[in-house]
């Protein structure tokens, strides 16, 4: 599954508490984030550098900014209140493609976290299923993940499924965990994959340099396998065997690794357009002119098809979106390039 999940640390302070941090005879050399968690030994970095985005550091009674540089002094630090574990309902709208008592399929929009997290704590798909379903989701698959079966990245738009029984749930966890589902993306790349249809077969974890993102890996990580094929090249130069400067591509998984498709097509040399994470290199300047004038603000991926069989009742269920209005520009702006 397309998972954004990562590993938090948990502050093992009391929350709403102002913290001293003394910065004397410390090595102010260091960035004023990794001084700050060495001195509060229970609040992680990566919370510090939100606390210090957030203006919630001061030093002798200023707010201090992540780039402004350490001095010696006490800082204060002041920690707010954690948000209520458990989602709330939210009167969000949802498409729902097919409902039934066991499970609930919904084209998801681009934006929308699957469920809440740091930072995403509200406006989640489990919000507004909690709103819609009501009772019947309350504890399916864990309190703060009800439901939630499969994920796709925030700014990924498109078909998923969600249990409402713990039968379904139980049921579609076991058909993910098996990879007995069909689902294929459609993605809108810089250049073009070559071949122009193939097998993306590597390892995928976490980087080395960066945490946040994942990379094919020589060795360790997991094994991920991503067929692909070139539906639509834009802009062929009229050199032989030049290479698009875009192309509309499809592709099917067969395992469901974190930000698979978008590491394995980087990993080809055609980055999805618009992705800030993998896109590494600019695209060609009409195809940045195109981008704007369509207004794609995210990744250039969207999940066209979820293909499974009823965990309950044994129906064979398919369902195919097209891609939303921001994707469908772009895809007519590319062509008249």
């Amino acid at each position: 599954m397309e998972d954004d999940a990562e590993e938090l640390e948990g502050p093992t302070h009391a929350p709403g508490q102002r913290l001293l941090a003394d910065l004397s005879g410390q090595d102010l050399s260091q960035r004023l984030d990794r001084l700050l968690a060495d001195a509060l030994p229970g609040v992680s970095r990566a919370r510090l550098q939100a606390l210090l985005a957030d203006g919630a550091v001061s030093l002798h009674g200023q707010s201090v900014s992540p780039r402004d540089r350490p001095q010696a002094g006490t800082y204060a630090v002041l920690v707010p209140p954690v948000a209520p574990a458990d989602p709330q309902p939210e009167p969000i709208p949802l498409t729902v493609l097919f409902e039934d008592a066991d499970l609930i399929v919904i084209d998801k929009p681009a934006g929308m976290a699957a469920h809440p997290a740091p930072g995403t704590e509200t406006g989640t798909l489990v919000n507004a299923l909690l709103h819609h379903c009501g009772a019947s989701l309350s504890g399916i698959g864990g309190v703060a993940r009800p439901g939630i079966v499969h994920r796709l990245d925030k700014d990924t738009s498109g078909v998923m499924v969600a249990a409402k029984s713990d039968r379904a749930h139980a049921g579609l966890s076991a058909l993910f965990a098996a990879h007995d589902i069909e689902r294929t993306y459609i993605a809108l790349t810089r250049g073009a994959p070559s071949p122009e249809r193939g097998r993306i077969e590597t390892l995928i974890g976490r980087s080395s340099s960066d945490r946040k993102k994942m990379a094919v890996l020589k060795s360790g990580g997991r094994n991920a396998i991503t067929d692909y094929v070139v539906e639509t090249r834009f802009a062929v130069p009229a050199k032989a065997g030049a290479a698009p400067l875009a192309a509309r591509v499809a592709c099917t998984l067969h395992t469901g690794r974190t930000h698979q498709i978008r590491v394995h097509l980087a990993s080809k040399g055609a980055p999805i357009l618009g992705d800030a994470i993998y896109g590494s290199g600019s695209p060609a300047t009409a195809v940045r002119a195109a981008i704007a004038e369509a207004g794609l603000e995210r990744q250039a991926l969207h999940a066209a098809v979820l293909g499974f069989v009823h965990p309950v009742t044994g129906q064979a269920l398919r369902f195919e979106t097209a891609p939303p209005a921001d994707m469908a520009r772009l895809e007519t702006l590319l062509s008249a390039i």
